[in-house]
């Protein structure tokens, strides 16, 4: 047994082997997945490190969560799905994200798509019937909102929207960072049309993978999250079928309330996979200071030092934090504010998470930047949080300005 398979305490001559007892750890906390055991959590954890090392997509790990339906999670039993709502969404991304980080974002880029739509027919917010059937019959969704240069994310669009007469639109330009670049089938993407200059629209639509026009660029080679293969989609003159429009919006932040599902979906989701990478981060530290021996006199543990116990302790208030702020916004609020506070839980569980893993790197001392060890992959892992959009600076813009009557 190795210090990372131990949850409980186990005698073995006077001192017990490591344990996390903390209530956000999945070591700890008794969660059991709808979807995944436990041997098939430590599979996903063990394919890791090499879909890392070789920059590859994490083909096995998908080819697993397709057959145990994972993708159909928030869509309704009449569709095959298993009706999980959005709490349960966040607690299950999560955990997958503990073991698995980069599976468990890119699959997120599906995931708020199926459960937004999910809502919004629940809800009639929008005509999304045969988004709801694509997503039924298996079809993969990706998110096409990144732009190079566009720092307003959904607000305006370098990319274009030209409309024609039967209602759809030709659509040309580059989008960055797609996740799933390798299996998606359709990409949800926002484009400018300026087809009434003094009025141009923000079109909401998707684009078919095979569609003339459409390519994907293999650029992905970053420094974190690498198996998400997030590479470069580009459009020219590529069709999106009229059917395919879900909202429109003028230029800015006016966004109609599909978009606002959209949001409360996608928000806690992101921001529940880089607490799990932060819990995973902070667990590997707290195994190892217990395990790693001291010469200093009096004390044959690091968990013994009075510095170590500071560190870890100000990391379990913050991760503390950041669960409770975010099992608070899976369930919609009222009032002005109401909406802002998924954008106020992502900007603080990314900012946190990442505060957390130098905790425990500066825990683990200097064997955790040695790329055998799991916190290095961690580290570079959790850096890409604040830069999802909308990032840090347009979230603390926002959030800003409402609070001072200036929204």
């Amino acid at each position: 047994m190795t210090v990372i398979d131990t949850v409980h305490p186990v005698e073995q001559g006077s001192r017990p082997q490591p344990t996390v007892v903390s209530g956000t750890s999945p070591l700890a906390d008794g969660f059991r997945s709808r979807f995944f055991t436990d041997a098939d959590y430590r599979r996903f954890h063990d394919r890791a490190p090499r879909y890392d090392a070789e920059n590859a997509f994490f083909a096995e790990d998908f080819a697993e969560l397709v057959e145990r339906g994972y993708l159909k999670a928030p869509l309704p039993e009449r569709l095959g799905g298993a009706g999980v709502s959005l709490a349960e969404l966040v607690a299950e991304q999560r955990h997958l994200a503990y073991w698995a980080p980069a599976t468990a974002l890119a699959v997120n880029m599906h995931l708020y798509w199926a459960g937004s739509a999910a809502e919004a027919a629940a809800r009639g917010l929008a005509d999304v019937d045969w988004l709801l059937d694509a997503l039924a019959a298996g079809r993969v969704f990706a998110a096409g909102h990144g732009e190079r240069g566009n720092d307003v994310g959904l607000d305006d669009s370098q990319v274009k929207a030209v409309p024609q007469p039967d209602g759809s639109y030709r659509i040309t330009g580059r989008k960055v960072f797609t996740s799933l670049s390798p299996v998606w089938d359709e990409i949800g993407i926002h484009a400018r049309d300026d087809s009434d200059p003094d009025n141009p629209v923000i079109v909401h639509t998707f684009v078919d993978r095979n569609a003339k026009g459409v390519r994907i660029e293999e650029t992905w080679d970053a420094l974190g999250v690498r198996a998400t293969s997030s590479h470069d989609t580009v459009f020219e003159d590529a069709i999106a079928e009229a059917h395919k429009t879900v909202a429109t919006h003028p230029v800015g932040p006016v966004y109609p309330e599909y978009l606002g599902a959209l949001l409360q979906w996608y928000l806690p989701l992101v921001s529940s996979v880089y607490l799990g990478i932060a819990r995973r981060a902070l667990d590997v530290a707290i195994l190892g200071a217990q395990s790693r021996t001291s010469l200093r006199d009096g004390i044959s543990r690091h968990a013994e030092k009075p510095a170590v116990q500071r560190q870890v302790a100000q990391a379990e208030i913050k991760l503390e934090a950041v669960s409770a702020l975010l099992d608070s916004v899976t369930t919609p609020g009222t009032g002005d504010w109401a909406p802002l506070r998924p954008l106020a839980a992502k900007e603080f569980a990314t900012t946190t998470a990442r505060e957390v893993v130098d905790v425990a790197v500066q825990v683990v001392g200097a064997s955790s930047v040695s790329r055998r060890h799991e916190l290095e992959r961690l580290y570079r892992d959790v850096r890409t949080g604040s830069l999802h959009p909308p990032n840090t600076d347009a979230v603390l813009e926002a959030l800003g300005a409402v609070a001072l009557g200036q929204g």
